[in-house]
């Protein structure tokens, strides 16, 4: 892409790479997209890798939609030690002795990953993300203070074992697990090694993360930045919709009347409560509309001139 040539609005699927943040991406991405609009949907911390969703233009506007979705990850955890990080990047608070990471038996593992599978209630770590009175709880702990967050509910749809194996890091001994999780939005993996080795009374911390899923995008058809084309790889905005939800298409009249904020009567419709994606004739998006009975309205409109811009493309 030409510099100075701002991309069209749409969806970016990101290949993280370990030791960039979020906003790394998001200020990279700007400069290759010749925009200011850039957002992302769901940090990942700096040693995660894997699937980071940006959005580009007016497609920021899907962003709120995407984080609620749920995820998929593969990480490992590490048996035998907690952390101050819950992960590898904290120090050490203890440590397990030989005797009692011999005693872990490969069927406690399995009943542990079993009693936090489900509908758990979960403490966040206390370096996340979540503001606690305007800041950052990890901005609190990096300043020195104790912090504890309250549980929350969090639903762990799948937690999976792949895998185990013995390791010596150094002076430090540990069983390192493989697992996939699929959970809901707002749930901390890092919190699930922690409590996994609770459980097990040997202490749990993160190795590894690797975000493989987010709702309907997937990991594999993501690119890592040094060799993306933003304009190639781009998912327009209709295209990301319909994934997110069920597509309705509209006529000429219905496209106009909710781009002038109308309401539209559709006699042989039924339903509501859900957002439903509004395409035009022309194949772009007018927007997300909810649906009372048989009249919609709009909850999220697109800009006109980007619908006319992509139609004319």
């Amino acid at each position: 892409m030409l510099a100075g040539t701002p991309a069209p609005s749409g969806i970016l699927l990101v290949d993280k790479p370990e030791g960039w943040t979020s906003h790394d991406v998001v200020a990279r991405t700007r400069r290759l997209a010749a925009t200011r609009k850039v957002g992302h949907a769901g940090t990942l911390d700096p040693m995660a890798t894997g699937l980071l969703i940006l959005g580009i233009q007016s497609s920021t506007r899907l962003l709120t939609y995407i984080v609620g979705t749920d995820k998929e990850y593969l990480a490992t955890i590490r048996l035998g030690a907690s952390t101050t990080t819950d992960d590898a990047e904290g120090e050490i608070l203890s440590e397990a002795a030989a005797a009692a990471l011999d005693a872990v038996q490969p069927d406690a593992v399995l009943a542990a990953i079993a009693d936090l599978t489900g509908e758990i209630e979960q403490v966040p770590s206390s370096v996340s993300a979540i503001k606690v009175d305007g800041k950052r709880a990890y901005a609190r702990v990096r300043a020195g203070e104790e912090v504890v967050l309250p549980a929350r509910p969090v639903t762990v749809s799948t937690f999976e074992l792949l895998g185990s194996e013995r390791v010596v890091d150094g002076l430090l001994a540990g069983i390192d697990l493989d697992v996939r999780v699929v959970c809901s939005s707002g749930t901390y993996i890092r919190s699930l090694a922690r409590d996994l080795g609770a459980a097990l009374g040997v202490g749990g911390h993160l190795t590894r993360l690797r975000r493989t899923r987010v709702g309907p995008f997937d990991v594999a058809d993501a690119r890592p930045l040094e060799d993306m084309d933003v304009v190639a790889r781009i998912i327009p905005p209709a295209d990301a919709a319909a994934r997110l939800f069920e597509r309705f298409d509209l006529t000429e009249q219905q496209a106009l009347d909710l781009g002038h904020g109308k309401r539209i009567h559709v006699p042989d419709r039924e339903g509501g409560g859900e957002p439903v994606a509004a395409i035009a004739p022309t194949g772009h998006l007018v927007g997300l509309i909810e649906f009372h009975g048989k009249e919609a309205r709009t909850l999220v409109n697109f800009p006109a001139d980007e619908i006319a811009e992509g139609a004319g493309a």
